[in-house]
């Protein structure tokens, strides 16, 4: 059976929940991609950190050249986050013959054509499937099971700590700075919640949707983007007695040939299929106009939920690399 040799760029959370996945589903993932599979460098700073994952120290290294430009690696996955040094990270990989699989919405949004691009002139595979909804199989699916669809519309909860804000303040009554300062004590929101609350993490997200769908690259900073900071306790329970629920929604829609776009709070009626969709969970509702509406639903971050899509974009690429 034939080796795939990874190398992997950061070991953080999302790249310990990768780890983890190959190791604990390695007969199924080795099964499905028809070749071994191998983390053989990892890229990491913090090289001493204690981790409840047995990582060979020799695999360690602080030189991305041992992994960009060794000729055994394979697949270069990039989970350091942010846009550089990430985005060069991922286009020298490329250059050098190397599938890219990334989880980095941040990246990809800021530099969607350019990474595409680079992939197609040097016959690579980029994918990037656990940068929109975690777990979420929604970019696979928009690229190929869908694709025979002219897309009309998409809708989306995208952040699943904005989610979880909003569904407290619904279900308890509670002001936003009390449940942001426990969805901060739960690990749900950020030491400095700026992306998340104020909606550039969404808005990276919708770039990449848009991008897939409606073969339009949108910059996130021209997404009118709107957070949930400023959504008070009567503005919620004045949605609560019309039958309504707030969700801060990722949104584009092509009428007559234009393309709109926003990310900002809407009131949904509670039998909408997104206002049912709580706490730290997020959906994508999409409509094309041969196959009509659909919803995915599921966890949409997390160090497992993410590390599962990451592994799914690798078993993808070693199927077609094997032949």
């Amino acid at each position: 059976m034939k080796t795939i040799k990874i190398g992997l760029l950061g070991l953080g959370n999302i790249g310990t929940g990768v780890f983890k996945v190959l190791e604990m589903n390695r007969k199924e993932i080795e099964a499905a991609a028809g070749a071994k599979v191998i983390i053989a460098k990892i890229l990491e700073k913090d090289v001493e950190k204690k981790r409840d994952i047995p990582v060979d120290p020799s695999e360690f290294t602080q030189n991305p050249d041992e992994i960009l430009s060794a000729p055994d690696i394979d697949i270069v996955v990039e989970l350091l986050g942010g846009i550089e040094p990430a985005t060069s990270f991922m286009l020298t990989a490329m250059k050098n013959k190397k599938h890219v699989v990334t989880a980095n919405k941040a990246a990809i949004a800021a530099n969607f054509d350019a990474l595409k691009k680079c992939a197609e002139d040097n016959d690579v595979f980029f994918r990037y499937e656990a940068s929109v909804g975690g777990g979420i199989p929604i970019l696979n699916a928009l690229s190929s099971v869908l694709r025979g669809n002219k897309f009309e519309e998409v809708m989306g909860i995208v952040n699943g700590t904005t989610n979880y804000i909003l569904t407290k303040m619904t279900d308890l009554g509670l002001a936003y700075s009390d449940v942001l300062k426990e969805a901060q004590e739960k690990g749900f929101a950020e030491a400095d919640p700026t992306a998340d609350v104020e909606g550039h993490d969404a808005a990276n997200k919708l770039a990449i949707l848009i991008g897939l769908m409606f073969s339009e690259y949108v910059k996130p900073e021209d997404i009118p983007t709107q957070g949930i900071s400023r959504i008070t306790k009567e503005q919620i329970e004045q949605a609560k007695s019309g039958g309504s629920r707030i969700k801060l929604i990722a949104a584009a829609k092509r009428t007559d040939g234009k393309l709109e776009y926003s990310v900002k709070p809407v009131l949904l009626a509670n039998n909408h299929p997104l206002a049912g969709v709580n706490n730290e969970f997020n959906a994508v509702f999409v409509r094309g106009n041969a196959v009509g509406e659909l919803m995915f639903y599921g966890k949409g971050a997390g160090p497992m939920p993410t590390g599962s899509a990451v592994i799914g974009d690798v078993i993808e690429i070693v199927r077609q690399v094997r032949k």
